[in-house]
């Protein structure tokens, strides 16, 4: 009895231990194929004037943002999405409160690999904005020209994804629908975002949509992300390109204090026949989130352990 208790209890202690080894082999099957890289930050100005004979208002300004990135990549199947909210206010003396920043930018793309760095691939996107604009440097004295899902659009396609590695991800989808959603009345005019009619609040279009994100690490703590897209409608005016450029140069000055520079560069014929410019620049509070797992065993994805936080 005595060696049948002995023998017993070394096989449950065995047993024991291979399950609790079998459990954190899965926990950790099941981690290391995501990714998450995620950047929250709060960006401050301010300028403060008394006597100053070359003149000047003062005034402060802040613009809070989140940008995140989440992949999941496990054998064939890729698939990443991307969460971008921006939103920034300057109060001027004399002036007032007007808006420096507004963004909404929300996409998802799923990808199954068919060779080397390619995918089949379907996704959506979606952009916005939170509040009103206005002519005039954002009077809200002035003309409305914008709101919150005026315009608002939504993407949906299917195409090849072309991911070479982490720095490099090129999407073309020959099959994209397009909804555009002018849900402001005020805005709802004949040709105003393309809308046909007036009182129309939405307008279908159908063409190409090819994205580009490409990552550029300069020097340690300065990276630069750069996007473009360009969308043509196949149902009206195809030449009628929709271009849009972005870049972000990022300088990390320590763990939780960075400085940031965008540009973007956008031409919509339906919007505006003119090109669009934005350019800020801030430097504030980031914490970055990394989650410090690779997103694939293929030697050409491991940069972005060596090299965090872009």
């Amino acid at each position: 009895m005595r060696k049948f208790l002995i023998g017993f209890t070394f096989i449950l202690g065995m047993y024991t231990n291979a399950q609790n080894e079998k459990k954190k082999e899965d926990i950790t099957d099941s981690i290391k194929h995501w990714s998450v890289l995620g950047k929250n930050s709060l960006m401050l100005n301010q300028a403060a004037f008394s006597n100053w004979v070359g003149g000047g208002a003062n005034n402060m300004g802040w613009l809070a943002g989140i940008n995140y990135d989440l992949t999941y990549e496990k054998d064939k199947d890729l698939w990443e999405s991307i969460i971008i909210i921006d939103y920034g206010q300057n109060d001027t003396k004399g002036v007032g409160v007007r808006k420096t920043q507004d963004v909404i930018n929300i996409s998802t793309n799923y990808g199954r690999k068919f060779s080397k760095s390619c995918y089949f691939s379907v996704g959506t996107g979606f952009q916005s904005q939170f509040s009103s604009g206005y002519e005039d440097g954002n009077n809200p004295l002035a003309k409305k020209i914008s709101n919150f899902m005026a315009p608002g659009y939504l993407n949906f396609g299917m195409g090849i994804t072309y991911r070479p590695n982490d720095n490099l991800n090129v999407t073309l989808r020959p099959t994209n629908a397009r909804w555009v959603f002018v849900l402001d009345k005020d805005l709802q005019w004949a040709g105003n975002y393309g809308l046909k009619a007036a009182g129309d609040s939405s307008l279908l279009q159908f063409g190409f949509l090819g994205t580009v994100l490409y990552k550029i690490k300069i020097m340690d703590n300065v990276n630069l992300t750069n996007t473009a897209s360009i969308f043509s409608n196949y149902l009206d005016h195809p030449d009628h390109l929709v271009l849009g450029y972005g870049a972000i140069l990022n300088f990390k000055v320590n763990k939780y204090i960075s400085s940031n520079i965008t540009l973007d560069v956008l031409y919509d014929h339906n919007q505006i026949e003119k090109t669009q410019l934005k350019q800020t620049l801030g430097i504030g509070f980031a914490y970055t989130l990394d989650n410090g797992v690779k997103r694939s065993n293929r030697k050409d994805s491991q940069w972005w352990i060596k090299n965090r936080k872009f």
